[in-house]
This record gives C-alpha cells, sequence and structure tokens, in this order.
C-alpha cells in the first residue's frame, strides 16, 4: 500500500493537494493531517472516497509528527508559516527516512533546510522544496525557458499578484508582515544582495507590471526564494522577485501597518491592559478586508504568477514571458495543485536525488508537462464561464515583435 500523508491537508493549499491526489491512482491511501479535525472530516466527506483518512496533528508536537508520517510513502508538508514549523518537521521525516515535498515560500528558512543538504544524503532520503506557484512553478518554467529556447540567459524577472479568496486568516497576514521586515535577497548584476522593503533599495525595486486578467497592478520586492537558488543552478545575471494583493487598497493597508510597527509582537499597555500591536493590526485587517472587496466591487478571487526570462539565442535577443492566469482560482489551486504533483512525481521515482533540493534542480519540466494533464484540464478551465484559467506564453524579439505560443 502507497500512502501520501498531507500535513495541514485541511488548509486553503492543503486541501487542494487533497483533492487532486485523492482523483489520481498514484497513491492508495491519502491521510488528511491537520489539527482542526472537524475541517479534515468535512474535507474526507465532500471528496467521498475511502482512501482518504484523517488524522489530527500537531506541527508543534515532535511526537505527533512522528505518529502523522508513520508509513508514509511520501510527506507533502502544507504547514505554515514555514519559517516556525518547517524545520522540526523536515528533521522528523528525515529521520524517519521518509521522501518529502513542501511548499516553504519563506527564503530565510529555505537557507536554512538548505544546510540539511548533507543529512538527507546520508539518509538516502530526497526533500523536494518549494514545490507551489512562486516557488515552484515559477522555478521550473525559468528552467524550461533557460534549457530548451536560450543559449544564454541574462535575467529571469518573476511576478505575482491574487486576491479575492474567500478567507483570509492571521497566518496569512503575519506571512505578509514578515516578508516586509525581513532582509530580503535579490541576484543583482550577479551577485546575491539583500535590501529592506521600507529602505531606499527595497523602494527602488518597486514597480508596475501589467498581468492578464488582472491589467497593472503595483509591485514590490518579495523574499521568496528563488532569488537564492536558481542562480545555484541556471547561470545569469539577475532574478528578481516582487509580488502584491490585490486590491491595492487592501495592500496598502497590510503595508502601512507594518511601517507604522504596528506588527510588532512585544505587548504595549493600553488603558491598563497589554495589547499585542501584531494582533490588533491582524484583526483590524480582516475586518477592513470585508470592508475593501465590498467598496472596489472586486468580485471573484484571482492571480497571476509571471516569469520574464531574458537572453540570447544563436547571437539574437530573445525575451520569453510566461503567465500563469486565473480569473476563477487563486492562491489555494495555484499553489496546492503543483504540490501535489511533486508528491506523484516523487513517489514515481522521477525527482532526482537524493538530497534537499528546490524544483530546478530535481525536477524535469518534461515531466510536470506530462503529469498537468492528468491532474487539471486547461481546456475546460479555459472554456469555463468564469473566465480564464491557464498558461499564456509569448516570445518577443529584439525588434518587439511579440508571437503566441501554445504549452
Amino acid at each position: 500500500m502507497s500512502k501520501v500523508a498531507v500535513l495541514g491537508g485541511a488548509g486553503a493549499v492543503g486541501s487542494v493537494a487533497v483533492k487532486t491526489l485523492a482523483r489520481h491512482d498514484e497513491f492508495s491511501q491519502v491521510l488528511i493531517c491537520d489539527y482542526n479535525t472537524g475541517r479534515a472530516d468535512q474535507l474526507k466527506k465532500e471528496i467521498g472516497a475511502a482512501k482518504v483518512q484523517v488524522m489530527k496533528f500537531d506541527a508543534l508536537d515532535t511526537a505527533s509528527i512522528r505518529s502523522a508520517i508513520a508509513g508514509a510513502s511520501v510527506v507533502l508538508n502544507c504547514v505554515g508559516p514555514f519559517y516556525s514549523t518547517v524545520k522540526p518537521i523536515l528533521s522528523a521525516v528525515l529521520e524517519a527516512k521518509i521522501d518529502y515535498v513542501d511548499i516553504c515560500d519563506d527564503v530565510d528558512v529555505t537557507l536554512d533546510i538548505l544546510g540539511m543538504d548533507a543529512q538527507a544524503r546520508s539518509a538516502g532520503i530526497t526533500a523536494l522544496i518549494g514545490m507551489g506557484n512562486s516557488p515552484g512553478v515559477t522555478n521550473i518554467i525559468a528552467k524550461l525557458v533557460s534549457t530548451s529556447f536560450l543559449d544564454e540567459t541574462d535575467s529571469i524577472d518573476i511576478f505575482h499578484a491574487h486576491g479575492g479568496e474567500p478567507v483570509e486568516g492571521e497566518g496569512v497576514i503575519g506571512h505578509r508582515f514578515h516578508c516586509m521586515s525581513i532582509d530580503i535577497p535579490m541576484f543583482l548584476d550577479g551577485e546575491l544582495k539583500y535590501v529592506k522593503y521600507f529602505r531606499e533599495d527595497g523602494v527602488a525595486l518597486r514597480e508596475t507590471f501589467d498581468f492578464p486578467v488582472l491589467g497593472k497592478v503595483p509591485l514590490y520586492p518579495y523574499p521568496h526564494p528563488e532569488q537564492v537558488t536558481i542562480p545555484r543552478y541556471i547561470k545569469t545575471r539577475r532574478v528578481t522577485n516582487k509580488g502584491s494583493v490585490i486590491p491595492n487598497e487592501y495592500y496598502n493597508l497590510t503595508r502601512d501597518l507594518c511601517g507604522l510597527g504596528l506588527a510588532g509582537k512585544e505587548p504595549v499597555m493600553v488603558k491598563g491592559q497589554p495589547v499585542v500591536p501584531a494582533e490588533f493590526a491582524m484583526a483590524f485587517i480582516i475586518r477592513e478586508r470585508e470592508r475593501i472587496l465590498k467598496e472596489t466591487a472586486f468580485g471573484k478571487q484571482r492571480g497571476c504568477a509571471s516569469v520574464v526570462v531574458k537572453g540570447k539565442k544563436g547571437g539574437a535577443y530573445l525575451e520569453y514571458r510566461v503567465h500563469m492566469a486565473s480569473k476563477s482560482e487563486a492562491l489555494g489551486e495555484g499553489t496546492g495543485i503543483p504540490a501535489a504533483m511533486g508528491a506523484i512525481l516523487m513517489h514515481q521515482g522521477k525527482v532526482q536525488g537524493p538530497g534537499v533540493l528546490p524544483p530546478e534542480a530535481c525536477v524535469s519540466p518534461a515531466d510536470v508537462l506530462a503529469l498537468m494533464p492528468q491532474v487539471m484540464d486547461l481546456e475546460k478551465s479555459k472554456k469555463s464561464g468564469d473566465g480564464f484559467s491557464g498558461f499564456i506564453i509569448e516570445k518577443v524579439d529584439a525588434s518587439g515583435t511579440v508571437t503566441k505560443m501554445d504549452l
């Protein structure tokens, strides 16, 4: 029997991964491991497949981690925030000698878990990290374009924005505060450099990008792992990552509260009562989000991630723009489906290892493209009443002529 244990399997991303894995025949058992067993039970009922099971799981309890992963063929970790959960989970998985996939998008802890590579190699285990949307599909697109369509790669720029998800909780907002507060890596002029979100060097990197589906969105430096991992495996002079959340008014509220210091976790006394600034800010943002969505008539959730790769082919300039866009889906689908694909490819023996490795180091773009029709119907989603969902690929030559391409 083959079992995949999905940690955080009842969450926004994990639930999509569970549904995807339940539809596919690769695993005979899909285990939803989550602290919220009520939500996990509801998900199991919704799927209605006997091979889907539920287990209560606490990411902060080592014994609970060990129980959840026992007997699994592959562990898929969807538990955020990763800066506080991924190291104990990966340590337990390596100790149990089980192959592993996660969607870790926190660059600071990514550097820490890359340091566990020797331990993984010694155990003969492959840990595929950052196999979501960004990072994840973005890394694979960068690899595909750089290795298949260009002779030389000059730059890889990643842009992403999404919004309108049915619910956003404290974990998501806390992650944004974290991203605005830490040093942000950018690979510039052939060197890894660090900028600050609110400092002049970070402000200088802000720009507006014109997305399909979304239109023009102001973007900000984002501390995702691509800027650190991609230059290790693809020769290039620049890798950047910039993102935001829509509508702009909602993102601006989060940014401004963080800039005022309200992401702090040290309590302050207010009329004799201790108040944690971050807790107040998150509650306020959650309340105001509903008002902003209504006042802007935002509508359905939507999102887009774009990878722009520039370089040369036969000595001539070429640019490829690959957009992953959706009018009806956003964070959960865009991240959960690639995560499930990573688990499937891992079990099929198609992820190169051992070691702790990002997607561009160990996943073949051809294998991803071959698996994609089995887990998602791109043609159906393109024609759905909700609007376009899928890939848009553009090739731009030195004269600026844009040619649309098929996936």
